[in-house]
């Protein structure tokens, strides 16, 4: 049995921390991505791109001991945390090497201060995503650089500290997922032109843009809101390879609509075809986590609302630029072609990948 360490490019690196503490007792499971544990350690002994079960059992010590030395409990002093069982899964991005723990801590009803620090001195991008029972109670985290120590209370779940953990990863998420980025700015370039007799030209006033990318974004939103909730409470599933190759041909057309003009009015219909198969992609963090139904309601709103409220961030930069500088040579010819170009190639590049589940372009 192998695994591929070609990785899709959407998807930033993110372990899956699902902890049980009932008072002293610990259990729970860690899976970590098998290309991280690569780059960390180097499970690849002959380099030929493929992790081998034989190569992966091989380093199941030097494994254990990396990443127990980037987790640890407290709950009335510390926690002696082991590793059980080694055992590999598949995710949507990938195999990932499955750690199941088992524990004890010092005292049986303290509050519990988690400390995470796995790739973090390597990898800002890199998330944990946290689902702890507690003396039977959920909660729910999101483990970044700067909030990777948190201390839970039994039976204090709150929500709201939740919900905004959410707001700022769906922020964040927009931010670092380039795909969306660039299919959203692909449908944003020709907002400050309209297309007559053949040829592109600056419009007349600022309204007219704004419409045109409040209709754009709007059926975007509405769009990837919509299959972000059903593939988030695991209502309707696709392959992941499908919807990234997909999200990649949707850049790509978006890209080559600007060069070659097909769809020059209503565009927001595009951006609510391929925001479909957009939120998706975006649902991929939630659904991989596993929430419970009562915490991925609140979850999935502050996610959600993350992802507008850094979509809106990108607009509100683009728009007043764009339209300042929509008459000149250099918005015509270098930003909006050369940036359709630009993009159209990257996209191209991706779509190969995705679909052919290649690595093109090295990490």
């Amino acid at each position: 049995m192998t695994w591929s360490l070609a990785a899709l490019a959407h998807k930033a690196s993110d372990s899956y921390l699902v902890l049980e503490v009932q008072g002293r007792a610990v259990s729970g499971q860690w899976d970590i991505a098998l290309r991280d544990i690569d780059f960390a350690l180097g499970l690849d002994h002959d380099g030929n791109g493929e992790i081998t079960w034989g190569e992966l059992r091989a380093r199941h010590t030097d494994i254990a001991a990396w990443a127990l030395g980037r987790l640890s409990l407290q709950r009335g002093g510390a926690c002696l945390l082991r590793v059980v069982e080694h055992l590999v899964d598949d995710h949507t991005d990938g195999g990932y090497a499955v750690l199941r723990l088992a524990g004890e801590c010092s005292a049986a009803s303290a509050d519990l201060t988690l400390d995470y620090r796995l790739l973090f001195d390597v990898d800002a991008l890199h998330r944990g995503l946290l689902r702890l029972n507690l003396d039977g109670q959920t909660q729910t985290a999101v483990l970044a650089p700067d909030s990777g120590t948190q201390r839970f209370q039994p039976g204090r779940a709150s929500r709201l500290a939740q919900f905004k953990q959410y707001l700022v990863q769906g922020i964040w998420h927009i931010w670092i997922g380039f795909d969306h980025i660039l299919f959203l700015l692909a449908l944003l370039l020709p907002a400050v032109l309209v297309y007559e007799a053949r040829r592109w030209r600056g419009v007349t006033t600022f309204g007219v843009a704004l419409r045109e990318v409040l209709w754009v974004v709007t059926a975007f939103t509405l769009a990837h809101s919509i299959t972000l909730t059903l593939a988030a409470l695991r209502l309707v599933e696709l392959p992941s390879r499908l919807v990234e190759s997909t999200i990649a041909a949707s850049v790509v057309l978006a890209a080559l609509n600007n060069l070659v003009p097909v769809v020059q009015r209503r565009r927001w219909v595009v951006a609510f075809v391929f925001g479909l198969i957009h939120g998706f992609g975006f649902a991929s963090v939630l659904a991989e986590l596993g929430l419970p139904p009562e915490t991925l309601v609140m979850s999935l709103l502050g996610f959600n609302l993350g992802v507008e409220t850094g979509q809106l961030a990108i607009v509100a930069l683009f728009l007043p630029v764009a339209y300042a500088l929509r008459s000149t040579r250099f918005y015509g010819r270098g930003v909006f072609v050369g940036g359709s170009l630009i993009t159209l190639a990257v996209a191209l590049v991706w779509l190969i990948e995705r679909a052919f589940n290649l690595k093109l372009i090295s990490a």
